[in-house]
Order: C-alpha cells, then sequence, then structure tokens
C-alpha cells in the first residue's frame, strides 16, 4: 500500500466523521453550522477536482475530489434527507449546487484579474470547462434527487429490504448514476470516454464499500440508541414537497387577496360613517329656532318647520297625533 493510498483512506476517514458528527449535533445547534460545513467541502471539491488530484494504484485510479470530498457530501444529503425530511435536504442541495455555480465564476475572475496585473501567475487560474462544470452541476443535482427517490423505492413495506441493503444500494446507485451522468455529460466523443466510464465504474464500486460502513453505522446509531425514527415517505417525497410548497404559496396569495378586499369593504363602510356622523353632527349642533313659532332657521336663512328641518336633515319620519294636555284645552268636548 502506497503511502498516498494511506494518506488518502486517512483523509476519507476524517471528512467523513465530519460531516456526519456535524449532523448529529443538529438537536442542539440546528443546521445551519452543518450547512456551513456542506458549502465549503463543495467548493474545496470543485478546486481539487479540477487541480485533478488523484491517486493510482494498480488498475484504479481514485480522484481524490470524488473519493473524499463529494462522497462525504453524498453522506451528509443521505442523512438529511433521511431524518430531517424532503425540506431540510432541499437547502442541502442548494447549497451545494449554489457553491458549485459560484466557485468556477470566481476562478473565472481571478483569472481574468491575475492575467491583466500580472500575466505570468495566470497559470495558477487556468481558464476553466464550461462542459465540464456544467455537467458536474447537472450530475450533482440528479444525484442528490435520485439518493432520495431510491432510498423511499427501497424502503417500500413489500419489498422487505433490510436496512443494510437499502443504505448500500442506494449509496452505490447514487455513485453509479453520477457516473453515467457526468462522465456522458463531460467526455461523451471524446476518444478516452469508454476507458473513462469503466475505470470510474471500479473506483466508485470501492468507494462505495469503503463509505458503507460509515454510513450504516451512523444511520442505526441515530435510529436505534437515539430515539430516532426512519420515517416511511412516498417515492417521489422530495419532489411532492416542492408542490406542496407552492400550494401554500397560492393559499397565501388567496389569503392576501381575501385580506385586500376585506381592507376595501372596511374602507367603504368608514366612508359611509363618515357621511352619517357628518349629518349627526349637523342636528347636534346649535339651531337657529324662533322663540314663537318654533321655526329653525336652515343654512341659507330660510325658517322651516321643525318636522321638514329634521326629516331634510335625517332618516326620521314625523306621524300627528294629540297629547293628553292637548285634548283637554282645544276639545273639552271629548274628556279623558
Amino acid at each position: 500500500m502506497t503511502s498516498e493510498l494511506v494518506i488518502l483512506i486517512i483523509e476519507a476517514i476524517c471528512v467523513y466523521f465530519l460531516v456526519l458528527w456535524a449532523h448529529s449535533l443538529r438537536n442542539r445547534l440546528g443546521l445551519a453550522h452543518f450547512y456551513a460545513l456542506i458549502g465549503s467541502l463543495t467548493a474545496v471539491m470543485v478546486w481539487v477536482t479540477d487541480a485533478g488530484v488523484r491517486v493510482n494504484v494498480p488498475g484504479v485510479s481514485f480522484m481524490v475530489g470524488s473519493t473524499v470530498f463529494y462522497t462525504a457530501l453524498l453522506l451528509g444529503v443521505f442523512v438529511v434527507y433521511v431524518f430531517d425530511g424532503p425540506r431540510a435536504t432541499r437547502i442541502a442541495i442548494s447549497t451545494i449546487i449554489g457553491v458549485s455555480i459560484m466557485v468556477p465564476i470566481v476562478t473565472m475572475v481571478l483569472h481574468w484579474q491575475i492575467r491583466i496585473s500580472n500575466p505570468e501567475t495566470a497559470s495558477y487560474f487556468p481558464p476553466q470547462s464550461l462542459r465540464i462544470y456544467s455537467a458536474s452541476i447537472f450530475a450533482a443535482f440528479a444525484d442528490l434527487i435520485f439518493l432520495a427517490i431510491a432510498w423511499e423505492y427501497l424502503g417500500k413495506p413489500e419489498l422487505k429490504v433490510r436496512l443494510w441493503v437499502r443504505a448500500f444500494l442506494t449509496l452505490l446507485g447514487v455513485l453509479w448514476l453520477d457516473v453515467i451522468l457526468f462522465a456522458t455529460g463531460a467526455f461523451a466523443g471524446t476518444p478516452g470516454y469508454f476507458q473513462i466510464m469503466t475505470g470510474t465504474f471500479v473506483s466508485r464500486l470501492v468507494i462505495s464499500v469503503f463509505a458503507f460502513p460509515f454510513l450504516y453505522w451512523y444511520i442505526a446509531w441515530q435510529n436505534g440508541r437515539n430515539g430516532m425514527e426512519i420515517e416511511n415517505r412516498p417515492v417521489l417525497a422530495i419532489l411532492k414537497e416542492v408542490t406542496k410548497v407552492r400550494l401554500e404559496l397560492s393559499l397565501a396569495q388567496r389569503e392576501i387577496e381575501r385580506r385586500k378586499e376585506v381592507e376595501r369593504e372596511n374602507a367603504t363602510l368608514i366612508s359611509s360613517l363618515k357621511g352619517a356622523l357628518q349629518e349627526v353632527k349637523t342636528l347636534r349642533g346649535i339651531l337657529p329656532t324662533c322663540s314663537y313659532c318654533k321655526n329653525i332657521r336652515d343654512e341659507d336663512g330660510t325658517w322651516t318647520q321643525v318636522e321638514a328641518y329634521i326629516q331634510r336633515h335625517s332618516e326620521a319620519q314625523f306621524s300627528h297625533g294629540v297629547c293628553d294636555d292637548c285634548l283637554k284645552k282645544h276639545h273639552p268636548e271629548v274628556g279623558c
């Protein structure tokens, strides 16, 4: 065993444990630190992969970027989906994809800046291959979605797949899918395409066998010792969650429109009440009244009977009768 391979193994073990340990702290610290670690490892993975750092052993070539950092990211997304659900998984996927997009942009800017200021050192930041980066980003997104779908499919009760088999097949399936998508997108049509595919399939099989014990140990530990239960979700749970979010947004939009309509109705009601209040204030003001006939002087100076004035300035109506005192005074013959 060469020293380079020993270093690669130790490096992989350390990074795997770092990711799983960060996830295990979520109950105390939340997942913010975990997402930060995922983003940092993504940046390192992109740079290391672009630099072409690899370890060669007889018959197999291990890319450090995929062997150590991509597999660590895969383990991180794996355990987030299993124990924290589709919503947290989408945040992790968005972090990985977002950083994967930003790194080549930053590298391109640095390369352009160095070429202007010091052309002799431009080789430290070589121009990037748009095809390779596009294939890498697309493959990473598809891999992580496939991970969730494969995990749920193999977890169907009728299949009766044991937990360790379910975890291993999901991990291996994702790694092999990544080979097909990335190699095809980045190298299809080149002379070494099939050789790259064959060699990468073998190396990913070795990686999955090496990384599987870490994944299974952590899932079993969280599922048993810490009382965390593995939830059985629908096969397309991670995609259905997106639909659920859209539905929630639609309902929220409807609620906003309903409240706006209520506000418009309230504004109309308030305006009507202000008008009514103005009329009430008119009747509550000082009314110029004749001391003899009791007529009321209107705003234009016209003298109006009390009944007519009140009817004009309110919705009140009058009906006439005779009180007891007036009945005695004016019609004594009627009697009481």
